[in-house]
């Protein structure tokens, strides 16, 4: 009877190690789908962030709104034909005849606007002008740099070194600003109708001089009476003439 009781204490030891070892296996392999599911998300969470990441949509940058400095001298919607040239872009021929007219195309500059003579937008368009450059212009057509450290009254009269800016609306070809040489032609508000007035009546007490600012003659001529009146009578001449001018060097206006 013992030994039959050990047998059968035996079998079910083996059948509860036989459970036990059964139900290992079935939670590992429950484990495993857990994980393989778990596992299959993440990487199409991650696949899908990737690819969120490289399609990210491109944004294209704002257009400058500033406006460009040439802008000042162009007006809005005038005549193409009557901008000045830092409005417009031009091909020039350097191959025309100088001093024969000449047609250019030009291109008005970005956010620049103009009409033509039916008051028609346009972008492209042509000048008429005469083949010259810009220092062969006539001097009302340049404004230049005047000097004041040069005599107006000297023998030979003096040039001094000028710097030139072309007018906005006249067009010709090479640099709008250049230098030039010209002659002393600046005044320093003295006239010459009101010197020889006060030489012929008031020659003799030197007033024509301490007008001109000619302290030392004009204290000569009054104290000397005007030379005895010799000195009187030549500068009547003098300044009629414009030989005798403004003690600074500039000219009468």
């Amino acid at each position: 009877m013992a030994a039959l009781w050990v047998l059968r204490a035996l079998r079910g030891l083996c059948g509860v190690a036989l459970f036990l070892s059964q139900l290992s296996i079935l939670s590992g392999r429950a484990g495993s789908l857990m994980t393989t599911k778990l596992s299959q998300p993440q990487s199409t969470l991650a696949k899908s962030l990737t690819s969120t990441s490289t399609n990210t949509p491109y944004f294209k940058p704002a257009e400058s709104t500033e406006i460009p400095p040439y802008m000042i001298k162009c007006p809005s919607n005038g005549l193409c034909s009557r901008l000045p040239p830092d409005c417009m872009t031009c091909n020039t021929n350097y191959s025309c005849v100088y001093g024969k007219p000449a047609t250019f195309d030009c291109k008005v500059k970005p956010h620049v606007h103009c009409v033509d003579e039916n008051n028609h937008e346009q972008e492209n368009f042509t000048i008429n002008m005469t083949c010259q450059f810009c220092w062969q212009l006539a001097t009302s057509d340049y404004v230049c740099t005047n000097s004041t450290n040069c005599m107006t009254v000297s023998c030979p009269r003096q040039r001094y070194n000028a710097t030139c800016t072309v007018q906005d609306h006249i067009h010709c070809l090479g640099n709008r600003v250049f230098p030039k040489m010209l002659y002393c032609n600046w005044t320093g508000g003295y006239k010459w109708s009101t010197a020889l007035a006060l030489s012929i009546t008031l020659g003799g007490f030197g007033a024509d001089r301490f007008y001109l600012g000619q302290w030392r003659e004009g204290l000569g001529k009054l104290f000397s009476f005007g030379g005895l009146g010799i000195w009187t009578l030549i500068d009547v001449l003098l300044i009629g003439v414009g030989y005798v001018g403004p003690a600074d060097g500039s000219l009468y206006i």
